[in-house]
């Protein structure tokens, strides 16, 4: 007997989703939400099935805008505490919905205690269970990258965002080069000294921060090849802290009183400028750090801060959404989007 006419479009659509599903890996039922635009599917799940309907060269309904699909829900995790740039990134990102809107996007900031691994990862894995795609501040350390990985076997991708992590499934790292910065402060520091003997300092905020370890070891091997006769004379922890940057700078200064440079590694710069200015030293003792925020602004401009090493905030924020979007589209992660430039802000070019 023969098929009535008006079935056969849609055995031939079945048949078509059915397709479509085997190459995603996923139901029909969950093709059929796809392609008709509606809730209840990850973002990554929606891009799979749109790359496999591309590929085996199944029409979509074209009538149904992009837009009706639900927005890509992100989060961006960072460590609370003392940071100013971290804070103010972190207020950068709240008070951009409206844009993020523009991408069909919403985003939230989560905080959680510095330095702690182990909370770090509770949380990852916490997040994963509601959003599309997580940005974060990385801690190299077995149970995040456990957890990073569980992410993605679940389908949520993860970027992280300053420091990066070894050896996971994180698809992209938005931030600086982290060793040619550590050199960029060690030449900074070098050339406003000058050719002489001298000795020079690092206050990290935890070196467990793959950026702050990176930054170490560009610094330290800057001095090793290109100026032998400056003496690096320790490396002390200030978790980003004011109060412990105060005390670890006062500790300095008492050890080696002809110290001639410090490099601030991490944030709680505002510490470091009131010990060398109780000590009457703001002037001779070069001080380089990271990140453009009001305080260092202020540092820069009394001459208690020589220079600052600094990212634009926007920028990076911007750069995790184009890589959330390329995923969503079934791109490259990380096509068109180029790596952070180091910006160098003095006290005469400050924007």
């Amino acid at each position: 007997m023969l098929d009535k006419p008006e079935s056969r479009p849609a055995r031939r659509r079945s048949t078509r989703i059915d397709d479509v599903a085997e190459r995603a890996g996923v139901s029909t039922a969950t093709v059929d939400r796809v392609l008709n635009g509606r809730p209840g599917v990850r973002a990554v799940t929606v891009q799979r099935v749109l790359k496999a309907a591309s590929e085996i060269g199944y029409v979509i309904d074209d009538t149904q805008p992009a837009s009706a699909l639900r927005p890509l829900r992100l989060a961006f995790l960072l460590p609370a505490g003392g940071n100013r740039f971290l804070g103010m990134l972190g207020r950068l990102i709240g008070g951009s919905q409206a844009q993020l809107a523009s991408f069909n996007m919403r985003a939230r900031v989560d905080t959680i205690e510095s330095f702690k691994p182990e909370l770090l990862a509770q949380h990852l894995k916490k997040a994963g269970r509601d959003i599309d795609g997580i940005a974060f501040m990385a801690l190299e350390h077995p149970t995040v990258r456990e957890a990073v990985d569980w992410l993605a076997e679940r389908g949520v991708p993860a970027v992280t965002l300053i420091s990066d992590i070894a050896n996971t499934k994180r698809v992209a790292y938005v931030g600086l080069d982290n060793r040619s910065a550590g050199r960029t402060a060690g030449y900074l520091l070098a050339r406003f000294i000058g050719p002489k003997p001298a000795k020079v300092a690092m206050i990290a905020g935890s070196l467990s921060y793959r950026a702050h370890e990176e930054r170490e070891m560009g610094f330290l091997h800057l001095f090793e090849d290109l100026f032998p006769a400056i003496q690096v004379v320790g490396l002390r922890e200030g978790h980003d802290e004011e109060a412990r940057n105060y005390r670890q700078t006062k500790t300095l200064l008492a050890q080696h009183p002809d110290l001639a440079g410090i490099y601030n590694i991490g944030g709680g710069p505002e510490g470091i400028a009131r010990a060398l200015k109780e000590a009457g030293r703001q002037h001779d003792v070069v001080f380089v750090g990271h990140g453009l925020t009001p305080d260092t602004r202020s540092l820069l401009v009394e001459g208690a801060m020589d220079a600052v090493i600094t990212q634009n905030p926007q920028a990076a924020m911007m750069d995790c959404v184009s890589i959330f979007a390329n995923l969503r589209a079934g791109r490259p992660a990380s096509q068109g989007v180029e790596r952070p430039r180091t910006e160098i802000v003095l006290r005469e070019n400050l924007p």
